[in-house]
């Protein structure tokens, strides 16, 4: 009838509590794959990302000390995870390979993986940098403020403006081309 809070959830699970994890994985499941799409364009990497995040957040779920929201110090991981994740990937992959794109996810964001605007917003996305790129998905997809990315990056809030209209600046640019 009325749900638990993540803190509940929370403090549940580290009594062990499987059910109480598995909600908790459950409620964000679906914006750490879509995070993952958005930040690697391709399905198989993004559901490692998915279980590298999870799994992490599972070890150190002890450490949450509650300072700011769940969803805040989740995305802090996963955007480690991420960083992570392109230093290991980034030796092996050929300069000419381009990634592969995916038009399906898991809703709420079906409809923004879907159509063909989209599809171009995430491979024109795919081309940022990683620093942009992360600064972009959790302020539009993420909603977070300047100040919550901030401190998620471990950067200031003008860096973290800066880096967001660079970004977008250019995707205006890729963008545009499409159109053109």
């Amino acid at each position: 009838m009325f749900e638990k809070t993540d803190e509940q959830l929370i403090q549940k699970a580290l009594q062990g509590n499987k059910g109480a994890w598995m909600k908790l994985v459950k409620r964000y499941e679906k914006s750490i794959y879509n995070y993952g799409i958005r930040m690697t364009s391709n399905r198989e990497d993004a559901l490692d990302l998915m279980q590298e995040i999870f799994t992490s957040v599972f070890r150190n779920l002890s450490s949450y000390r509650g300072e700011g929201s769940f969803k805040a110090w989740l995305f802090r991981i996963a955007s480690y995870r991420c960083v992570e994740f392109y230093r290991r990937k980034k030796p092996t992959q050929a300069l000419d390979d381009s990634p592969e794109m995916v038009c399906e996810a898991a809703a709420p964001d079906e409809v923004l993986m879907g159509n063909r605007d989209n599809q171009q917003l995430i491979e024109a996305m795919a081309q940022l940098p990683l620093a942009q790129k992360a600064v972009v998905e959790l302020k539009f997809f993420g909603q977070f403020t300047f100040e919550e990315i901030a401190e998620q990056l471990n950067v200031s809030s003008n860096t973290v403006k800066s880096r967001l209209y660079s970004a977008l600046d250019k995707l205006k640019s890729l963008l545009e081309v499409e159109y053109v």
